[in-house]
């Protein structure tokens, strides 16, 4: 699978139960990435999408356990590390800032190889760094 998620400077991804921030720009990249592929997200995920986006999406609340080889999930209120070993590739889309976090980015990305950085505005954060890495 294809883990993507957004995350802060200290790779924060959610707080009390809700994201630190949803951005059109990333919906709108996230979208892109998964190309003609249905993006897995949770239900709580799937509501920040819009209408005419819905269709893009395959939502359910164990989507880390049903998505399979070559699939993208966006992750935000969920671990990843006990999905580690059926990674085959992770998008982060980061901003410099770090925001209070109770949940965080639990999948280490040692030997992992940092194939694309792009930079791109996005409408919550004046820039947000896109990372692809592969195994």
């Amino acid at each position: 699978m294809i883990l993507m998620a957004c995350v802060d400077g200290r790779n924060g991804m959610a707080f009390n139960c809700r994201r630190q921030s949803r951005d059109r720009a990333v919906r709108a990249d996230l979208l892109a990435e998964a190309g003609e592929a249905r993006l897995w997200v949770s239900g709580a995920t799937a509501r920040q999408f819009l209408a005419e986006e819905q269709s893009r999406l395959c939502v359910d609340e164990s989507f880390l356990e049903k998505a399979g080889p070559g699939e993208p999930c966006f992750v935000e209120d969920r671990s990843v590390a006990p999905f580690a070993g059926r990674v085959e590739r992770v998008v982060l889309y980061r901003w410099d800032r770090a925001y209070p976090a109770d949940l965080y980015w639990d999948l280490s990305l040692e030997g992992w190889t940092l194939a694309r950085r792009e930079e791109f505005p996005g409408f919550s954060h004046e820039i947000i760094t896109k990372e692809v890495y592969i195994p």
